[in-house]
């Protein structure tokens, strides 16, 4: 009964619209009421949830992002973008597919990447004869291989929703990422190409040469830089994984107002004041979501999970069929870190018994809460894109599958083809 209430009314909050945090706060609240445990309780496990020094990474990761958003990096980007693959048929759609994968490499966030992107590329695209769907579809599906990137706070959320489960290194994670990452782009890339190639999109002047890739490469370096100092300080032993996202905040600092100049002060304050905001948001869910979990644990939902799974099939690639789309309909009402945080107690545990690692476990889950974030009724990313466009919902989705089908192709492979996701984690042992 106890469980019922927790489940039923975690549910029906979600759907009278209440914020994911409050929903579950307040369906742990009634579920302790029921069972008559002190209310303490909640305020603990929250507490608890939170005090956790490997959080640290998720506030710096954030600023740092914040930071590249508004220093003036994305403009850069998307000029070296263009000089490469800005001549190909269909090039700004090829150009904002780069670039998007770049941007999201330096700042780790899907929603930042549409933000910054987004209101360079969308714009620029309908100006040159490319229908706002398109547009949108190209940047919103780009914008995703954020969430796989080294600075991505996402891998750090993951780690720690995981660690009471399994042993899951966050180097291991970003490095079990870099794979995955690099074949969503190629398949981004290959559908907007083929797209472009159907409506009869045109070509934009001829290969500008080396010299001027060159050029704008440089120009683009420092900014582009912050992904190989993470990796490499991590690797070399000179700071931790949580360090790494204070030196990115520092090395965003630097390249924004010492070598680009264009932080001012009231985009430092816009950054400061949206990363303390993204922060909140994220560290109360981990909280709210501490005591949700104490629930499912207690109440053995995992458990009865794999149990229920089990019962239907004893295949690992039926199960972790099933697991994908549970996690997809789940990651359409839910936001990133909260499905994260809820589904990882619950699926880890089903996905291992089944003969997953814990770390390709990440990637996959990873992967499907970027599909949700493209997909209404959160669809975050997509909402931000459409804004930009001037192009409803209906309209995009209607043009949407085959960024869908690149989005799909990345997840099945990633599921059913461990070493894409587990070789350079074992190279670097």
């Amino acid at each position: 009964m106890a469980l019922s209430i927790l489940a039923i009314g975690f549910t029906l909050l979600l759907l009278l619209g209440v914020p994911v945090g409050f929903a579950i706060g307040l369906a742990s609240v009634a579920t302790i009421l029921f069972e008559g445990l002190p209310l303490a309780i909640v305020f603990q496990k929250m507490v608890g949830g939170m005090q956790v020094f490997s959080f640290l990474a998720i506030p710096f990761f954030v600023f740092a992002g914040e930071l590249m958003l508004h220093g003036g990096i994305a403009e850069r980007i998307v000029r070296f973008a263009n000089s490469l693959v800005g001549h190909v048929r269909g090039g700004l759609g090829m150009s904002n597919v780069l670039g998007c994968t770049l941007f999201g490499g330096v700042a780790g966030s899907p929603l930042a990447d549409v933000s910054a992107m987004g209101s360079v590329m969308i714009p620029l695209m309908k100006r040159e004869g490319y229908h706002a769907d398109y547009a949108v579809n190209v940047t919103t599906h780009a914008a995703l291989v954020g969430a796989l990137m080294p600075t991505s706070h996402n891998l750090i959320i993951y780690a720690l929703a995981a660690s009471g489960l399994a042993a899951v290194s966050v180097f291991d994670l970003i490095l079990a990422a870099l794979l995955p990452a690099l074949l969503l782009t190629i398949c981004n890339l290959a559908a907007a190409y083929l797209v472009a190639r159907r409506r009869g999109y045109p070509t934009h002047g001829a290969f500008p040469g080396w010299a001027a890739v060159g050029r704008s490469f440089l120009a683009a370096l420092p900014g582009l830089l912050v992904v190989l100092i993470i990796l490499a300080g991590i690797l070399s032993g000179v700071f931790t994984a949580t360090e790494s996202a204070a030196t990115a905040v520092f090395w965003a600092l630097a390249v924004t107002t010492l070598i680009y100049r264009s932080l001012g002060w009231h985009a430092f304050m816009q950054a400061c004041a949206k990363a303390c905001k993204t922060t909140g948001v994220v560290l109360f869910l981990i909280g709210i979501s501490s005591a949700f979990g104490y629930f499912m644990a207690l109440y053995e939902v995992p458990q009865q999970t794999g149990e229920l799974l089990k019962s239907l099939s004893s295949s690992p690639w039926v199960i972790f069929l099933m697991v994908n789309l549970l996690l997809f309909l789940l990651g359409t009402f839910l936001d990133m870190a909260a499905t994260i945080l809820i589904c990882t107690p619950i699926f880890l545990p089903i996905c291992q018994q089944a003969g997953m690692d814990p770390t390709q476990f990440g990637i996959m889950l990873l992967i499907n809460c970027a599909l949700g974030l493209n997909t209404p009724p959160v669809g975050t990313t997509q909402f931000v894109g459409c804004a930009i466009g001037g192009i409803s919902v209906g309209q995009v989705m209607r043009s949407i599958w085959p960024f869908y089908g690149a989005l799909l192709l990345t997840l099945a492979l990633v599921t059913f083809l461990p070493p894409l996701s587990l070789t350079l984690p074992a190279l670097f042992k």
